[in-house]
């Protein structure tokens, strides 16, 4: 069960079909609108709330930011999903023996963890993104396509990576932080803030070095 009608969704129905685990795969979406029709020839067949009609299904929430994730995650929690209901996406193409990760979390097509990497519940890996030995990647964090991070880095809950963004060896991204596309984090970013460019630095800064 797929829980919200998004691009991510299909990058998961894609996913699901090049590992063949599943023989009935559905979607949850609270857009009435996209009731009765196909995502990806996956039917939508109802709202949030639907999910108490399937209690053996397996379930993955399918919302880009972890933000969404987690208010959608905390809506399923209300009406009776436990955190044993929900299943691990992770394609075929991704490279990710021996990393440990958590319930709820889709890792894509090209994904590399080398040693010893630790991704936490309901985390988003996107195709190509590189984790080195010892990173840890916590609950609701989503790592856009072509992030590398070092070794012993740690990204914080809620945290987002732009795509082809990359933190230094032992670096640090606080919870709900934001990283810009494209940027070298060289310094711990702190919690909330968003940081840009090479090296990124506060997006204020940034923009008053480009202006002068």
């Amino acid at each position: 069960m797929l829980v919200a009608a998004s691009g991510l969704a299909r990058e998961v129905v894609a996913a699901e079909r090049a590992v063949g685990r599943y023989d009935d795969v559905r979607v949850l979406d609270d857009d009435a609108t996209r009731w009765g029709t196909a995502l990806d020839g996956v039917e939508v067949v109802g709202g949030i709330e639907d999910v108490a009609r399937y209690p053996e299904h397996d379930v993955v929430v399918c919302a880009g930011r972890g933000a969404t994730r987690r208010a959608l995650v905390e809506r399923l929690t209300v009406l009776g999903v436990g955190d044993d209901r929900y299943c691990r996406v992770i394609h075929p193409a991704a490279a990710v023996s021996g990393t440990t990760i958590g319930r709820g979390s889709i890792v894509l097509a090209g994904a590399v963890a080398t040693a010893n990497v630790t991704v936490g519940r309901h985390v988003v890996v996107m195709p190509q993104v590189t984790l080195t030995h010892d990173d840890v990647v916590s609950d609701y964090v989503t790592l856009c396509a072509g992030v590398s991070l070092g070794g012993s880095v740690r990204v914080d809950e809620g945290a987002y990576l732009g795509m082809n963004s990359c933190v230094r060896e032992g670096g640090e991204v606080g919870p709900e932080a934001t990283l810009g596309m494209g940027a070298a984090l060289l310094e711990p970013l702190p919690a909330g803030a968003t940081w840009v460019g090479v090296p990124a630095r506060p997006i204020a800064t940034a923009y008053r070095m480009e202006g002068a």
